[in-house]
Order: C-alpha cells, then structure tokens, then sequence
C-alpha cells in the first residue's frame, strides 16, 4: 500500500479496535463475518469498489452508496465500519477490499484475544503454512478457483476440523474461500504475523537444523527481545541441509549464523 491507503488502514484499525473493546464475543464474531461478507461482494464488483472510492465523489455520495449496497443487509457496526472506510482516501481501489479483509481479520483475532486462544491459532497458523510449503499439489488445490469455493471449503474442513481452534479454523476458511490469487501457505504467515502483532510481539522465523527445546526457545526468546525492544514470538522451521546453527529472520532482518553459511564463506576466502 501506498502512503494514503496505509493511512486510512492505520486509522481504521484503531476504529475497529474501539469498536470491538465494547461488544461481546459474539458481536465481534458476527462482526467479522460480515467484514468478510462484504469483502467478497467487492472482490466481485469491480465497479461498487471503483465507486466505493472514486476521490472525485464527495465523502457523503460515496456514504449514501455504501449505505444503499449494504444498508439492512449487515449489523449498524459493519455498516458504520465500512462506511468509515469509503470516506478515506485510498490510493488504489484494490487497498479498500484489503482494508476490509485486514479488519475482518483483525477482528476475528479479537475474538481469539478475547477467549485467550490468540498464542495457539499464532502457532496454528504458522504450523498450516509449513505444511502447505512442503505440500505443492496440496497448495494448489486448496485455492483453485476453477474449483467451486465449497468443495475447496470442504477439503480443509477434512484438514483441521477438531484439530485446531475454532479461530484458526475460521481464518483459513476465510482465505480458502476468497484466495484472490495468493498461495495459501503466504496467507497462513501473514495471518500469524497478524495474531503476533495482536499480542504485540515480533515474529522471529527461525530455520534449525534439528528441534530446539523449550529452554532454547526462551533464551533465544529473550535475546531476541532485548536486540528489538519488544517481545518476539519464536518460529522454529527444520531444516537437515543446514547442517548446524541457526538462520533467524525477523521481517526483513536476517541473521545467518548456520554452519553452511560460514563454510560458504570460508571457502570464498581461501579461494581469494
């Protein structure tokens, strides 16, 4: 996004988590439905969303669209909460249906925030996705749009029902149903990424050679946390090729200290 949509994405969060402090599990559950409800309808209108946010149409015409398309179709809260957002500014009419999937998102995490399941659909989803990075054809399938959406639907159901929080498994169905093009391995991360910044941490992807243990992982944890001044979330990915040591990667910071890399790079120092 763009410095204007990031903006308006910025503000809108902030609304939404006003708004979801002060309604009830279920409000904020029905609540995200209806975020994801609306974002499917704009995925496929090309034209409300192009209207949804033309900046030569005032702020109360593109209200009073809003308002017809929506109006007694969603609760007052989606509707006050999509409005809000048609009287943005956006630099790009796609950034207004990511905008309203992020608060779907955002909102169904509260959920999880709220029922304190929020540290496991954070390990769920980034578990799914490295399943889906070792599973192509699995990948694949799950967001094939020349399939019909509940027949994709239906295989993750198979997947993770009863394996996993209700949450998680909401999310994923959210992101098999509306894939937009997007492989759904890079969805899971981004929706872990998602649960981290809820619990206000930093999301440390870290690829081992063999597993960590517990104490490992809290003291990786804790120096991790006082490099970034915040609290960060330990991911630990295997990897046998690695041979030995750690590659951690924490946005779009990386520190390699694996054993390949540094016979890599004792090599090219004597080849010099």
């Amino acid at each position: 996004m763009q410095a204007a949509s990031r903006e308006a994405l910025a503000g809108a969060r902030q609304r939404l988590d006003e708004r979801v402090a002060d309604t009830s599990v279920n409000g904020v559950r029905e609540l995200s439905g209806e975020l994801f409800d609306i974002t499917g309808v704009l995925v496929r209108e090309r034209t409300l969303r192009r209207l949804l946010t033309d900046p030569a149409t005032t702020e109360a015409d593109r209200t009073r669209l809003a308002d017809a398309v929506f109006g007694g179709k969603v609760s007052d809260g989606a509707l006050q909460t999509l409005n809000g957002l048609v009287t943005a500014r956006w630099s790009h009419p796609a950034d207004l249906v990511d905008a309203i999937e992020t608060l779907a998102r955002r909102a169904q995490l509260a959920v999880a925030e709220q029922d304190g399941s929020l540290e496991d659909v954070e390990d769920e989803l980034f578990r799914f996705a490295r399943v889906l990075d070792s599973e192509m054809r699995l990948r694949e399938l799950l967001v094939d749009e020349a399939q019909p959406a509940a027949s994709r639907v239906e295989l993750l159901d198979g997947l993770v029902s009863g394996k996993v929080k209700p949450v998680t498994h909401e999310l994923l169905r959210q992101a098999v149903r509306m894939p937009r093009g997007r492989s759904l391995d890079v969805v899971a991360n981004e929706l872990a990424e998602l649960a981290a910044d809820r619990r206000e941490r930093s999301v440390a992807r870290v690829t081992a050679a063999a597993p960590l243990t517990a104490a490992q992982e809290k003291r990786l944890a804790g120096a991790l946390a006082r490099i970034y001044g915040r609290a960060v979330s330990v991911q630990v990915e295997l990897d046998p090729e690695q041979l030995g040591g750690l590659v951690i990667r924490v946005g779009d910071e990386v520190i390699d200290g694996s054993i390949a890399t540094r016979l890599a790079q004792a090599r090219q120092e004597l080849s010099g």
